[in-house]
C-alpha cells in the first residue's frame, strides 16, 4: 500500500513539473485602478508581462472589451525571465464607471487566454462660467 502511495505521489509531481515548463505568462496585476479621474484625462496605463518560463513568450493578440479600451503589445517574443509592456488606453471622453478587459492571447501553457481589468470612475467637468453647486 505504501508503495502505491509513493508511486502515486511520484506520478502526480512529475506531472505538475511537466505542466509547467515552456513558456509562462505572469503580470505585475490583474487589475489597474484609475480610482477618480477627471473627463479627458490621461486614460493610459500600463500592465508589465513577465515570462516566468523556460521557452520563448509569444503574445499573439491584445484586445479590448470595446472602443473605448485600446490595448497595445508587442508581438516579439519574450525570452524567459524577460518583461514586455503592454499599454493600454481608455477614452475618457467617456463619463461614468470604468469596468473593462482587456484579453491577452498568447503561447503560454499557464494561460494562454490571461484577462486583465481596468476599473474607476470618470467625473464629467461643470461647463465653463457656471459656479459649482453647494
Amino acid at each position: 500500500m505504501n508503495k502505491l502511495i509513493a508511486t502515486l505521489a511520484l506520478a502526480l509531481t512529475a506531472t505538475a513539473l511537466v505542466a509547467q515548463s515552456g513558456p509562462l505568462i505572469q503580470l505585475d496585476k490583474q487589475v489597474h485602478d484609475y480610482g477618480t479621474i477627471a473627463q479627458g484625462a490621461n486614460g493610459e496605463c500600463a500592465f508589465t508581462v513577465t515570462n516566468t518560463g523556460d521557452a520563448p513568450l509569444i503574445i499573439t493578440n491584445c484586445k479590448g472589451s470595446c472602443g473605448c479600451t485600446v490595448p497595445k503589445c508587442d508581438t516579439a517574443p519574450i525570452a524567459p525571465g524577460q518583461k514586455s509592456t503592454i499599454t493600454v488606453k481608455y477614452d475618457t471622453k467617456r463619463t461614468g464607471v470604468i469596468n473593462k478587459s482587456v484579453t491577452i492571447s498568447s503561447n503560454a501553457a499557464n494561460e494562454p487566454e490571461k484577462v486583465v481589468r481596468i476599473k474607476g470612475m470618470v467625473e464629467g467637468q461643470a461647463p465653463q462660467g457656471t459656479a459649482p453647486v453647494e
